[in-house]
């Protein structure tokens, strides 16, 4: 069993940048495509960006492709999501999760592990 932890959440104002971190206990995530996913108050969560085993592959949710940066670090563990020009329609609870599959994906029904989510709030 695999155990995700994200960190790096918090307040920022508009037009800034936060960096989430997303480590995993437990389990490898060697072998595993990531995401990142966020929930916003009253929305259904909704895709932000994944990354394959080598991070050789990525994908982008339109809104937020060019200001985010999804990235891993398999020797670490970790994976990051660099968040820039960051606007209040950002704000949400970020999760992570880990596939079950190598491959990348953008649907939530794609991934079996996930995080309990760091929360980001961009004010205006």
């Amino acid at each position: 069993q695999v155990q995700l932890v994200e960190s790096g959440g918090g307040l920022v104002q508009a037009g800034g940048s936060l960096r989430l971190s997303c480590e995993a206990s437990g389990r490898t995530l060697s072998s595993y495509a990531m995401g990142w996913f966020r929930q916003a108050p009253g929305k259904e969560r909704e895709f932000v960006a994944c990354i394959s085993v080598s991070g050789g592959s990525t994908y982008y949710a339109d809104s937020v492709k060019g200001r985010f940066t999804i990235s891993r670090d398999n020797a670490k563990n970790t994976v990051y999501l660099q968040m820039n020009s960051l606007n209040p329609e950002d704000t949400a609870v970020y999760y992570c999760a880990r596939r079950t599959y190598y491959r990348i994906s953008n649907l939530p029904k794609d991934y079996d592990s996930w995080g309990q989510g760091t929360q980001v709030t961009v004010s205006s």
